[in-house]
Order: C-alpha cells, then sequence, then structure tokens
C-alpha cells in the first residue's frame, strides 16, 4: 500500500569519548562550565550522521554557543541542522541558530551533521574557552536582547520592522533579523523592511544584536505577522478541515469523488489533498491517467447526475472533483505528490528545484483541468532521512524545494507539504530545515500517525496516533504533542501546523493482555493488508475497550488494535483549538463510515 507513512525508528547510537566543550558562559552571566559529548549515530561506510550534545553544567544561565573542532584532513561536514556550521580548512564552527543558544543550568542541546571521512575531531573549543569542563570569564560582555519587534505597513508580500535598540559595554555592529528562525537580514538601524513574502501567510520575527567583537546577543521576543490577501487566511480564524482522496481508490475500495456528497463530508470539509502524482526524472508526472482523467462515470455514478459522454474533454477523478466544486464552491482541491511509495524520486527533484517546481505547474495548469486544483502539496517521505528509501539531499533541500514552489506558483496558489512527525532527539523533523521552509508554506500537514504498528510484528502494543505521551510508551517522541512543539520551536508558526488524524486502525494477533504493552505473534488480518484496518469496518468488528495517550485502543480475542473514534478526535481537536493550529487533517476518505462520522467529528471539533 503506497499510503503508508511509517515513521522509521530505533537508531544505534556509538558513544565515541571525547573532550568536554565548555566555556559557553557570556561575561554578563559570570563564570560557568559545561560539557559536550561526541556522538557518531550512523555509519554506512561512505558516510557517516554524528551530533554534539552541550550540556550547560553551571549554575547560571547561557545565552549562546559556538563549537570548533579540527577534523583529519579527508574528514568534512557536508550538511547540518539545528546549528550553522561554516569551515576553514579543516576547522570547523558551529554557532547557535536563534532559537536554541540559550541553555538554563543544567538543560542540554543537540545538533548534528552528516560527513564524510573517518576521521574523529580533536583540538575542541568552545566559545573559545577550554573543553574538559571547567570555567571561563571573558572579558567582554555580550549584547543584551533587543526590544521586541513591532510590525506596521503590512501588505500581502511584505512588512515594516522596528525595534528599541540592544545595549552593549563596547558597542552594537549590527543586527540580525530573523524570519521563523531564519536570518533573512543584517541591518545597522533598527528597523528593516521585509519583502517577497506571500499573501495570507502567518510569519514569525525575532532580532539578534551583534557588539564590535561579533558576539551574539540573545533573540528579541517574537512578533507573529499575517500578511493580506492570499487564498487561505489562517489568521482569520477559520480552520483547516483537510481530507485526502486517493487517486487508486475508485478501484478495490469502490470510493469516489461522489461518495464526499453522500456521506455528507463534502458539507463538513474546506480542502481536499488529491493524492498521489508521481515524481521522475525530476519532475511532477500524472500517475493512473485513467483513473485520473479517463475513466467514465454513469449517471448514478457522478456527482453532477450527468453520465461521461466518449467525446468529452475529461472524465475521471479529475472530472468529478470538477463537479464537487460546482456545487461545493468554498473547497479547494489540491494535487498531492510523492507518497510513501513515489518519494524517491524528490532525490533528483531537489537537484533542480527550479526545473521541478515549473514541471509541476505545467501538470496542474494543463489545459484540460486548469479550474480543478488550487495548489499543490508535497508529501516527501522524507528529506535527508529514510523512508521507503533513503535520501541524502542534505538539510537545506527541502527548504530550497519549496522555495522554488513558492518562486514558481506565487501567490494565488496554496502551496503545503506533509510532513514527518518524528521529535526524537535526532529524529526526521531535525534532520531537515523544516522551520526555514515554513516561510514559503501554507501549511503543513504534520503525520502525527503510524508512530507504532506490526512492522515490529512481537510489540510491544501501543497506539499508532497518540496525541500525548504516556507511562510505557515505546520510544521518546513520537506522539503528537512532542511533534508539534519541536515544529513550534524550530520556528514554524501555530497557524501552519495542521494535526493529522489516521482514518484506520494498526493491530497485531497472538496478544494476551488488554492493556498496551503487550507481546504479539504478528500482524492481524486486515483487509486490504495485514497489521491495518479502516475505521468503518473496526467500530463493529473491533470495538473500543479503552484509551492511552488521548487514543483508542481494542481488545478482542488475540488481537489488539488502536484507531481513532469521533470521541478521541474530539480531544485532540479541542487540544488543537487550544494549541492555536491551523486545523487538521486525515488519511484518507474511504475509511471513514459511510455516513461520514469521522469527518462530522473533525468539522464540529474545530468549529
Amino acid at each position: 500500500m503506497r499510503f503508508r507513512h511509517r515513521v522509521a525508528a530505533g537508531i544505534a547510537t556509538l558513544m565515541l569519548p571525547f573532550a568536554g566543550l565548555v566555556g559557553l558562559a557570556s561575561p554578563a552571566e559570570a563564570a560557568t562550565s559545561a560539557t559536550a559529548t561526541y556522538t557518531k549515530t550512523q555509519d554506512w561506510g561512505t558516510g557517516f550522521e554524528a551530533k554534539w550534545t552541550v550540556t550547560n553544567t553551571g549554575t547560571t544561565s547561557l545565552s549562546s554557543w559556538t563549537v570548533e573542532w579540527d577534523f583529519p584532513s579527508g574528514t568534512s561536514v557536508t550538511s547540518a541542522w539545528d546549528a550553522d556550521v561554516t569551515s576553514s580548512g579543516t576547522h570547523w564552527t558551529a554557532k547557535n541558530k536563534s532559537w536554541n543558544g540559550t541553555l538554563a543550568a543544567g538543560a542540554s542541546v543537540s545538533f548534528g551533521f552528516n560527513g564524510t571521512g573517518s576521521g574523529s575531531p580533536s583540538n575542541c573549543l568552545l566559545n573559545s574557552g577550554s573543553c574538559d569542563g571547567g570555567t571561563t570569564n571573558p572579558t567582554d560582555s555580550a549584547p543584551s536582547a533587543p526590544g521586541t519587534p513591532t510590525a506596521s505597513g503590512v501588505t500581502n508580500t511584505s512588512v515594516t520592522l522596528s525595534w528599541s535598540a540592544a545595549t552593549d559595554d563596547k558597542g552594537i555592529k549590527n543586527y540580525d533579523v530573523l524570519r521563523n528562525g531564519t536570518k533573512v537580514a543584517t541591518v545597522t538601524s533598527t528597523s528593516y523592511t521585509d519583502t517577497g513574502l506571500t499573501a495570507g501567510t502567518s510569519y514569525s520575527y525575532t532580532v539578534q544584536a551583534r557588539d564590535t567583537a561579533d558576539q551574539t546577543g540573545p533573540a528579541s521576543g517574537a512578533v507573529s505577522v499575517t500578511t493580506t490577501g492570499g487564498t487561505t487566511d489562517p489568521g482569520t480564524g477559520s480552520k483547516v478541515k483537510l481530507g485526502y482522496f486517493t487517486e487508486w481508490g475508485v478501484y478495490g475500495r469502490n470510493y469516489h469523488v461522489k461518495n464526499l456528497v453522500t456521506s455528507g463530508s463534502a458539507a463538513k470539509i474546506t480542502h481536499i489533498n488529491y493524492a498521489f502524482g508521481n515524481v521522475k526524472d525530476g519532475k511532477c508526472v500524472v500517475d493512473d491517467t485513467y483513473a485520473a482523467y479517463d475513466k467514465a462515470y454513469t449517471a448514478d455514478q457522478s456527482v453532477s447526475g450527468v453520465a461521461d459522454t466518449w467525446d468529452q474533454p475529461l472524465r475521471g477523478n479529475f472530472n468529478q472533483l470538477r463537479e464537487l466544486k460546482a456545487k461545493y464552491p468554498n473547497i479547494k482541491v489540491l494535487y498531492s505528490f510523492g507518497g510513501w511509495t513515489y518519494s524517491g524520486g524528490f532525490a533528483q527533484a531537489a537537484a533542480n528545484p527550479a526545473a521541478f517546481a515549473a514541471s509541476c505547474k505545467s501538470v496542474i495548469e494543463d489545459p484540460r483541468w486548469a479550474d480543478v486544483f488550487d495548489g499543490i502539496d508535497i508529501d516527501w517521505e522524507y528529506p535527508n532521512a529514510c523512508g521507503l528509501t533513503c535520501d541524502t539531499s542534505g538539510a537545506a533541500a527541502f527548504k530550497n524545494l519549496m522555495s522554488a514552489l513558492r518562486s514558481e506558483f506565487g501567490s494565488d496558489y496554496l502551496v503545503t507539504a506533509a510532513i514527518t512527525a518524528d521529535a526524537s532527539d535526532g529524529g526526521k523533523i531535525d534532520a531537515a530545515d523544516y522551520g526555514g521552509a515554513s516561510a514559503y508554506v501554507n501549511w503543513y500537514n504534520v503525520m502525527t500517525y503510524d508512530y507504532f504498528g506490526a512492522w515490529d510484528k512481537t510489540g510491544p502494543t501501543a497506539p499508532h496516533s497518540p496525541l500525548t505521551s504516556y507511562s510505557g510508551i515505546p520510544k521518546a517522541g513520537f506522539n503528537s504533542a512532542d511533534a508539534i512543539a519541536k515544529l513550534k520551536a524550530k520556528g514554524v508558526a501555530s497557524s501552519k501546523l495542521l494535526l493529522g488524524i489516521g482514518f484506520y486502525g494498526r493491530g497485531w494477533t497472538g496478544v494476551t493482555q488488554a492493556a498496551p504493552g503487550g507481546t504479539a505473534t504478528g500482524p492481524a488480518t486486515g483487509t486490504y493488508e495485514a497489521g491495518i484496518e479502516d475505521y468503518k469496518v473496526l467500530k463493529t468488528s473491533c470495538p473500543a475497550t479503552g484509551t492511552v495517550g488521548g487514543t483508542a485502543y481494542a481488545f478482542c480475542g488475540s488481537n489488539w488494535w488502536s484507531y481513532d473514534t469521533p470521541a478521541t478526535i474530539g480531544t485532540k481537536m479541542t487540544w488543537a483549538k487550544n494549541q492555536g493550529l491551523g486545523g487538521a487533517f486525515f488519511w484518507e476518505f474511504s475509511g471513514d463510515s459511510s455516513n461520514g462520522e469521522l469527518v462530522s467529528a473533525i468539522n464540529s471539533g474545530l468549529s
């Protein structure tokens, strides 16, 4: 099944002893101490993945950190995340991002990188101090935080920011302006006009000061700005209610666009993602052309009640979506490219983002169906990480791709992406620049499901879509709340995050205990694939017997299933609203009951 959005778990770490990184104290904080550990987390022969974990072992807070080390000739960093890494010959320097420079006493922070070669780091320094856990007492204090910026002159594509000056004992040199955690300008004044923005889009801005010694101070408070105009304005208070419609569902599942009408779901959603277009030779292409635009519908099968003719220019799902939009003009349709099966094509696409973006727009604006699609959705599983295949395009590849798409499509189209929800330390969220890329998207569909399943044949049994962590959860960071929190910390605005809901369950057989955490002998039997079943089947074949982590589970016979019900969806929607999220999305329509009760739960929960 190409719809499996799995989060790969489990990565062995090799701890390499190395002298601690110290001297993180800025002079305004007096003397303090810190340590760091170098960890090689993966080694595949031709390259490796590693990280530094910096720990504040002192008693005062740290406002910034800079790690330096030497690699032997032949060993180098090829991409990095959660720090700005540069080099001069064999000497490497990593500086904190705007959002992870402050470390409270006892706190830790990690940054990671991919590299080539087999050498180990040496001659480590931190803020020019020693690397053995000792103390440093710099004589030049770092600048203070500037005042929180204020916004004025907001238009569809620009905003003017101004802030009160920072202070420093030896003078301020300039200011870095950061949009969604990524530096967009360096200025000497206390104001800046940011241009080239997307209409109807939310942005978060902070400012950092740099003194004459080039020391960077802490970031200012953040100001949130939503540009005017746009197809969808998340700042209006309306919530996105989006469902995936699968191209292949018209075959074995016998699920058609008209089912959205007969189930009542069409009246309760705002957006549809049509899944999936393929990615071949670095380009967007239609996958199943018969299902997409050739399959003929009879009068009783069609949304309009009019039969397709043999010579009409457009038939198939695309024409049915056109008829649906005529009946429900508020619905927007996006063409989603990639998915679990087709994400292997993104590596070539990332090598030439502009050409890829142009090919995608050409597909969406094909004269036969140019009125059907309102935007594009990218479902890359996963940038700079492993899904069905492993990608090594680098941490910046995803941001570059989304930037190119926004440049090509402009502000009149929606540009979105389905992204990983792996919030584990050094996991998939850490592998790509989702914070930087968020400046170019209307929203992210955060795939907060498929955390656990019967690919681990013997268990332990665990809910595949927990809202929160719980005692005994098999892996830390594998839950919705941690994923949303991590993305926010990386600079993604809450209004650009949609909570994901699965309209299916995942289950094991050979289970003897009802509570989560039991052992199993393999995947439970499913209609289309072992270990997975639609909600519409499970609600009667194996009704829920309990809840854990904000979602439901069921124990019947020797089978153990987890899935969301209308009640648990209600809880999740309340949580999403309290978090200020932009709404929710689900995979996918055909798993719901014939009267659309899960869609109804999302709609009522977000209203």
